[in-house]
């Protein structure tokens, strides 16, 4: 993984924002205060920076392959993309001891659409703004 940048941080602090929505519109969604949430959102960074980085992997091998290899990368990639947002449930589950509760397989899956969403929106926003000169 690179070195984090900006970007990184606006990364998470767009987690925080996302995620406090949805603990104030899911009940199901818990994070027993800020501090906790903006761990949460570090924590999604992390694992979502590597499971995007295992799915593009997986997909340019996929690209790549032919015949059994193919197929059998094509399974890889379909185990991945549920078993992520198991990972994302049980991490948060083991870190933070029930003081974060991101509710069930489908909110937490429409959480990380959500953040993904988020995060390619504010890419965009960044990308058409010229950087400063000191």
């Amino acid at each position: 993984m690179s070195r984090p940048g900006p970007l990184d941080v606006v990364d998470v602090f767009v987690y925080t924002v996302v995620l406090g929505l949805f603990v104030q519109f899911f009940p199901e969604v818990i994070s027993e205060s800020f501090a906790i949430t903006l761990l949460t959102a570090v924590l999604l960074k992390l694992v979502l920076e590597v499971v995007t980085a295992a799915k593009k992997s997986l997909v340019a091998r996929l690209r790549s392959r032919s015949g059994v290899r193919r197929a059998l990368n094509a399974l890889v990639l379909l185990l991945v993309l549920p078993g992520s947002k198991l990972l994302v449930l049980e991490l948060t589950a083991l870190v933070f001891r029930g003081e974060v509760q991101l509710g069930g397989f489908f909110l937490v899956t429409a959480l990380i659409i959500v953040l993904m969403l988020a995060r390619g929106a504010t890419r965009r926003v960044f990308r058409g703004v010229p950087a400063e000169r000191s």
